[in-house]
Formats: structure tokens, sequence, C-alpha cells
């Protein structure tokens, strides 16, 4: 029996922002080294992309079924790095570059419990100080917001990092 046409393109809508959801997910994951948790959600992706391909192709005179695949794979996109946003998987290394002179935000990153490492080196404009800080991404705004309250006009960067050797003592693990 097949579904009418409204209820057909309403599930191919539905199926195509779950698989590309779960497909931004699963990269994700696979970036971060997770093989396993990428494993897991690849064959739940390809289940429902499946799904969703099969209302499709057994008819292919209908453009709202098409028009429902599209519309839900761009959904899909957004929906899914929305999702990832949410989750902040993994660790991001933050570069805060002040001129030395300038209210160094070092001693209360610190103190909110963040690993930082201070470099001193040469600017365009003379000597700076740059704070290197790898931190959890759900921790991002925490940090920048120290940062912005005693240096607002401090130079941060944000990159992702793929840890290969964790060896970073945390400052409980370093009073123990």
């Amino acid at each position: 029996m097949e579904l009418p046409l409204l209820a057909s393109a309403l599930l191919i809508f539905a199926l195509r922002i779950t698989d590309v959801s779960i497909g931004t997910l699963r990269i994700t994951f696979l970036v971060r080294g997770r093989r396993g948790v990428a494993g897991l959600l690849s064959f739940f992706e390809s289940l429902i992309w499946l799904t969703a391909a099969a209302q499709v192709l057994t008819t292919l005179d209908s453009p709202l079924k098409f028009v429902a695949y599209a519309g839900g794979y761009a959904t899909g996109t957004m929906l899914g790095v929305s999702v990832e946003r949410w989750l902040a998987v993994g660790d991001v290394l933050m570069r805060v570059v002040t001129p030395v002179d300038a209210p160094s935000s070092e001693h209360v990153l610190r103190q909110a419990g963040f690993g930082v490492t201070v470099v001193n080196g040469q600017g365009m404009r003379g000597d700076v100080r740059i704070l290197f800080v790898v931190l959890a991404r759900r921790k991002t705004q925490a940090a920048l917001k120290i940062v912005n309250e005693i240096n607002p006009g401090a130079y941060i960067t944000f990159e992702p990092t793929s840890p290969v050797r964790a060896t970073f003592a945390s400052p409980t693990q370093l009073r123990k």
C-alpha cells in the first residue's frame, strides 16, 4: 500500500532531515577520532537514507517528492550543524595575543581551571605575550568571557585540536 502523496513527501522530508543530521554528526565524530561512534551513526544514516531514497524512487513522477527530498537535505544540513555546535564535541586551542605590557588574563584563567602556557614573542608593534589554552569546546565561551573582561583588545583565535597524547595534568591533579 502506497502512502498518499502528501504523507509520502512529509515522510521523505523527515527521513532526509534525520539522515543528513546524523551524517554531520558522524563526520564530526570521525574527525575527532571517535571511530566506534562514527561507525554506529553511519549504520543508521545509511539505513534511513535507503528508506528515503526508496520512497522517492518507487515513482519518479512526483515533483513534490523531489522537493521534499532536497528540502530535507538542506534542512538536515542546518540542523546537523546546530546539533554539532550544541554537543561541542572535542577540544580547541585558544590563542590569546596581547602586548606584553597589557593586562594578562593568565592568572584568572588558571584560577578558573584552565591550563595556560605563556610564551613571549615579537609582534608587528613590539613585544607580545601569547597565551595557549587547550580546552573543551563547550567551555570556550567561559574562557572568552574571562579574557574579554580583563583585556578586551586581545587578539584571540580558536582552532580545533587533534590530540595525539594527552599528558596535561589538571590543577586538581597537580595538587595531589
